[in-house]
């Protein structure tokens, strides 16, 4: 079986108000709250065979609010509650004018995960709460799906292009996905 052959596609999921709670600059692992959908959500997800690939912008490193040990404790603790549901975790520590090209809605994260992973960006999807994520989706040539967690609501009003799904939350997005409607 050739490598092309082996490929999947993923789910790119943003993390704050996408798959926990949102939480400004969380730095803290005590104010991690996982929602209580996003397990159901990600085996509905992985189910379909897609693999689940986290994006996630991170300035409060760049900012000197958190180091990165402690991101990484708190991706560590999202990995021990949801188990292997999660194939890899992706981050963009920089500021939002450091001109990276990691930084959402730059595809430097989402091009690392398809050259480690072995994705296939047919038939991906990013989910995500925030406008940022919707352009990130676009950007990448995948369909994309807005959540109304997080800063969902707030963000659907300044959309300058249309997400292919508009879901309550990450569990409504994945039935959609998955059901193809």
């Amino acid at each position: 079986m050739s490598m092309e052959n082996s490929k999947r596609p993923a789910i790119f999921v943003d993390r704050d108000g996408t798959l926990i709670r949102e939480v400004d600059h969380l730095s803290d692992i005590g104010e991690l709250s996982i929602f209580p959908f996003t397990a159901t959500a990600l085996d509905l997800l992985r189910a379909a065979g897609y693999m689940i690939v986290v994006v996630t912008n991170q300035s409060g490193i760049g900012r000197g609010y958190f180091d990165e040990p402690s991101m990484h404790l708190i991706h560590d603790q999202i990995k021990s509650e949801l188990g292997e549901r999660i194939d890899g975790f992706y981050f963009c520590p920089h500021l939002p004018d450091a001109g990276c090209r990691c930084r959402k809605p730059s595809l430097g994260m989402i091009e690392a995960a398809c050259l480690d992973l072995g994705i296939d960006l047919d038939g991906s999807w990013m989910i995500g709460d925030k406008r940022i994520d919707v352009e990130t989706g676009y950007n990448a040539g995948i369909a994309t799906a807005m959540v109304l967690t997080g800063y969902g609501a707030g963000d659907l009003g300044s959309l300058e292009r249309k997400p292919d799904i508009i879901a309550e939350n990450l569990l409504a997005a994945a039935e959609m996905i998955v059901n193809g409607s």
